[in-house]
This record gives C-alpha cells, sequence and structure tokens, in this order.
C-alpha cells in the first residue's frame, strides 16, 4: 500500500514537472521555438502549436499574434508623434502617418529569429511597432519627400481615365507601395496605410496664390487658342466661298451674268465717254 502510494506521489510530481515544462500556444497566435539559445541560426527556430516542450536547454517559445495591429506614431508622453519632412525644394511640412499589418503565419520564423530580443505576445508586436516598423517608415518617407516639390504635392493632376487625384495622394500611394514592400521582406502583410500631409498657412497661400496665377494664364492662353481657330475657320470658310465663284468664271458664267445686268440697267444712249457697256465687256 506505502509503494502504491509513493508510485501516486512520484507520478503526480512528473506530471507536474511535465506540465510546467511545457507552454501552450494560444488561440490565433502562431508559436515559434527557439532551441540551443540559437546558435545554430534560423535552423534553430521552428513553427508550434497546441502545447510545447520548453524544458530543454535553451529552449523558449515566441507567441507571435496573428491579428491585425494597428499603429500609430506616438511620442514619450502619449500624444500623437508628428513627423516633419521636407520637399524637393526644401519647403518644411508634416504627416501624422497611421498604419496596420498583420504577422504572415508561415513567415513567423523569420519574423522572430530577426526580432526575438523584442520578446514574445503582444510585447513583441509594440517592440517591434516602436523599434524597428515606424523608423523605418520614418526614413523611406523622407526619402520620397526629397523627390516632391511643394507645387506637385499640392496641385490637382487629371489622370488619364479623366478623373482627378491630388499631388499629396500620389505620395502616399508610393510610399505605401515601399512600407509594403519592406514589410513582406521580415515577414509582415501591410493592410492599410495613410499619411495625410500637412503645410503651413503661409506654404498654402502662396501655392494658392500661384495656381491663381496658373490659371489665369491657362484661361488667357485658352482665349488665345479660340481667336486662331475662329480665323482659321473664318478664312477656310472664305475660301469655300469663292470656289463657285471661280468654277463660274472659268466656265463664263460671270461674264455673261454681268454683262445682262449692265444690258438691264442701260439707258440706251451712247455715253459721253467711252463706248456702251457691252464695248467694256467684250471678250
Amino acid at each position: 500500500m506505502k509503494n502504491f502510494k509513493a508510485f501516486g506521489f512520484m507520478f503526480a510530481v512528473m506530471a507536474l514537472v511535465v506540465l510546467s515544462s511545457c507552454e501552450r500556444v494560444a488561440p490565433n497566435f502562431q508559436g515559434v521555438l527557439m532551441e540551443n539559445y540559437g546558435k545554430n541560426g534560423k535552423s534553430d527556430f521552428s513553427l508550434q502549436k497546441g502545447r510545447v516542450w520548453t524544458a530543454s536547454p535553451g529552449a523558449e517559445l515566441f507567441q507571435v499574434p496573428l491579428y491585425e495591429q494597428a499603429g500609430t506614431f506616438k511620442s514619450e508622453d502619449g500624444s500623437d508623434r508628428v513627423l516633419h519632412l521636407k520637399s524637393a525644394d526644401n519647403t518644411d511640412f508634416s504627416s501624422r502617418p497611421m498604419y496596420s499589418f498583420k504577422a504572415i503565419e508561415s513567415r513567423c520564423v523569420d519574423l522572430v529569429f530577426a526580432n526575438y530580443q523584442l520578446g514574445s505576445g503582444d510585447d513583441f508586436m509594440t517592440s517591434l511597432m516602436d523599434n524597428i516598423l515606424e523608423r523605418r517608415i520614418y526614413d523611406i518617407m523622407k526619402e520620397a519627400s526629397k523627390t516632391y516639390t511643394t507645387q506637385t504635392l499640392m496641385e490637382t493632376t487629371v489622370l488619364p481615365d479623366g478623373t482627378t487625384t491630388s499631388g499629396s495622394l500620389i505620395y502616399e500611394r508610393a510610399v505605401q507601395e515601399i512600407v509594403r514592400k519592406e514589410f513582406e521582406k521580415i515577414g509582415l502583410e501591410l493592410m492599410t496605410f495613410s499619411c495625410q500631409l500637412e503645410f503651413t498657412a503661409a506654404v498654402t497661400a502662396k501655392i494658392d496664390s500661384r495656381n491663381e496665377v496658373n490659371t489665369n494664364i491657362s484661361v488667357i492662353e485658352q482665349k488665345v487658342a479660340e481667336a486662331k481657330a475662329q480665323l482659321e475657320l473664318e478664312r477656310i470658310t472664305a475660301e469655300i466661298a469663292i470656289i463657285p465663284l471661280v468654277v463660274a468664271k472659268k466656265n463664263g458664267v460671270i461674264e455673261e451674268y454681268v454683262r445682262l445686268k449692265a444690258y438691264q440697267i442701260w439707258d440706251g444712249k451712247q455715253p459721253l465717254y467711252g463706248t456702251t457697256p457691252f464695248s467694256l465687256l467684250q471678250k
């Protein structure tokens, strides 16, 4: 009886040790197990689900959330952080980027291997945003802003299909595509991205004034083009109008018509000077 109790006690202790040496991957998370302290590089990392044995020396389970993460740039005091940028013509402007993303399940080994020092779970994603993603986004935005002038960023562009878009939206889409590719490299899928640009009142007024001047120039150019077109139309119309007369002259119709009109208005008297109208119109 004593042996049975001892065996039961030992079994309970062993079960407790086994259970305490296992971790369960939470629902909607992807587990990544690191073994041997990761000394052999990426080969020491593997995808895991369910219960995972972590009692081996150097073993550690990282849990990566698979649900969408929302990112906003924050200052140390928790307020929204404003990014300061410069255009190609050295004009200052600012932006408040917002983005969302999620981990690519099949790429979680790559993601953890490159960033396992950031921790696990939700803390992993928060640290990833604060220390890696947002710094990269800021660098991309700064580099891209140097290729756009202030005028380009603020003007309205007519697309080939007739719709219009703003220069700031074109910039945003260009940055979004670069960010998407950079996220994919580390194992993340970019879901949404926006970076509303903000210009000072002085810059906005200057651009508005320039746009007004350009609009007036366009109106004048349009009127000049219309006037030229009208003159060309009148010239063509006049040329078309004299074609019947040229043809009639060639066929002798005009001379006959003039001779008839002269006969109708002649009073039958010999003019004091010259000859009769008929002699003047002899062929």
